[in-house]
């Protein structure tokens, strides 16, 4: 069975949490990515960034993206699934959760990221169609 591993986008590139959203948005655009692991000084998961968070997190309320930091938008801890789970678990974590990206992770560090795509590329279209049903489409 196909492993998180097989599927995921290896070497995501991170965010450090005192970083401003400004330089966020800008990796984003080098990267032509929508979103950003966020790691801390000790190089672990803690959290991820949106272009949508940016948006509406910090412009939306007025707030200044050369100021405000990555860290300042982390929310409790991340969803992650091991690198060596199957394609049914991370189904399962996504759709539980109803997250479009979900971060790989091998020995308590960062190792890649599943998203819409990678799932897309990796499985069988029935499973993929199910994801989009039940992550996807409307409430």
């Amino acid at each position: 069975m196909t492993s998180a591993r097989e599927i995921m986008h290896a070497g995501a590139t991170c965010i450090q949490e005192n970083e401003t959203l400004q330089d966020a948005a800008r990796r984003m655009k080098e990267l032509d990515v929508g979103a950003l692991p966020i790691c801390g000084e000790d190089d672990r998961l803690h959290g991820i960034i949106t272009d949508r968070d940016i948006v509406v997190k910090c412009l939306a309320k007025g707030k200044d993206p050369k100021t405000m930091t990555a860290g300042q938008l982390e929310q409790g801890k991340p969803i992650t699934i091991d690198a060596e789970a199957n394609a049914d678990q991370v189904l399962r974590a996504m759709e539980e959760h109803k997250i479009r990206r979900l971060p790989v992770i091998d020995n308590h560090r960062l190792v890649g990221v599943i998203s819409e795509a990678d799932l897309a590329r990796h499985l069988p279209e029935d499973q993929v169609g199910h994801f989009v049903e039940a992550v996807c489409a409307a409430p």
